[in-house]
């Protein structure tokens, strides 16, 4: 127990299950404008817990993505109502900061006296009642799993295949260096267990609407590269966005095409924010590049070799200062 009196744990899963035990009635969230290791941990878990006869909520401020509908179990995950709701405990999943669950999921879980705060984003500081933070895991849904197999919980097939996609788009389809022999052995379970992994992945990959494809080309006519060619950025502007029609999920990973550019160690995606915002996501593959610190000079967070922030515009003073300071990394970094 911490001096605050939350108990902040690392690889121990007993005050949890002790929290789980001891109630009935819970509502499960994850960071507005989700991914797939956000809603896939919020899916697992919560029908793990179904299964076990708790009443669940799975609320998430901006609801499933386009992306990730085709996940059995999502059309539960819904954006929050009007008012609170009867739950004893809220779970916040892969949410690096409490405000990134957005303030109606927090109006929506008010009424709970217990806060457990499960995650893998090294920034976090730890805001709930009982905060399991891992950061040495690539996936929340890797911690989910390792709960529910350490616990005995239930494993329906809505939390198999949920678990599943969490850590594939976490993990850059089991690439990134965070993977762990832990990670593939995870999956290697899963398939045991019924996994379709075929169809699951051609659902997760191959599935994408042409307005990504559209995105894509509108973000290359805005790719530079840093003369030395080891920072190269693009940008989105609002009005590519309403032109285009696109959901907030089109351009998850599309950070990665420039981030694997020959020379390049660090990749940089600006985006335009409605109310004048900018959203910063930040991609690194050289461990001697922390933009996990690049981030935090902003307010932002996140992993050493991914993070993000959301910083006040116009995106013509907001992109000079990030790429200031992360043209400072890459020189300290060496």
């Amino acid at each position: 127990m911490s001096e605050t009196g939350k108990i902040k744990s690392e690889g121990n899963f007993a005050e949890v299950a002790k929290a789980i035990a001891a109630h009935g009635s819970f509502i499960i969230m994850s960071h507005a404008r989700p991914d797939g290791d956000a809603i896939g941990s919020q899916i697992a878990l919560g029908f793990s817990l179904m299964a076990m006869g708790k009443n669940v909520f799975l609320v998430n401020e901006d609801g499933v993505p386009e992306s990730l509908a085709f996940l059995t179990g999502s059309e539960l995950v819904t954006t929050p109502p009007a008012g609170p709701v009867d739950a004893e405990v809220a779970i916040a999943l892969d949410t690096a900061t409490k405000p990134r669950l957005g303030d109606a999921a927090l109006h929506a879980a008010s009424k709970a006296k217990l806060w457990i705060n499960i995650d893998h984003h090294i920034s976090n500081p730890g805001y709930g009642d009982i905060n399991h933070i891992d950061a040495a895991k690539p996936a929340t849904g890797q911690i989910v799993y390792e709960l529910i197999r350490e616990q005995g919980y239930p494993m329906p097939a809505e939390t198999r295949d949920a678990i599943y996609v969490a850590v594939s788009t976490d993990t850059g389809s089991f690439q990134y260096g965070s993977t762990t022999a832990e990670t593939y052995e995870m999956g290697a379970e899963l398939i045991r267990q019924g996994l379709d992994l075929g169809r699951i992945n051609a659902e997760t990959y191959d599935s994408h609407p042409y307005r990504r494809l559209e995105l894509m080309r509108a973000l290359l006519n805005t790719l530079e590269i840093s003369p030395d060619g080891k920072l190269a950025h693009w940008e989105l502007r609002d009005a590519t966005r309403l032109s285009l029609n696109l959901q907030p999920d089109d351009s998850e990973g599309l950070i990665d095409l420039i981030r694997g550019v020959k020379g390049v160690r660090v990749a940089a995606f600006f985006e335009e924010l409605e109310g004048g915002k900018i959203r910063v996501s930040m991609r690194s593959k050289d461990k001697g590049v922390n933009v996990c610190d690049v981030a935090a000079e902003f307010g932002g967070g996140g992993h050493a070799l991914a993070a993000g922030i959301r910083m006040a515009g116009p995106l013509e003073e907001a992109r000079p200062k990030v790429l200031a300071a992360l043209e400072q990394a890459l020189a300290e970094g060496k």
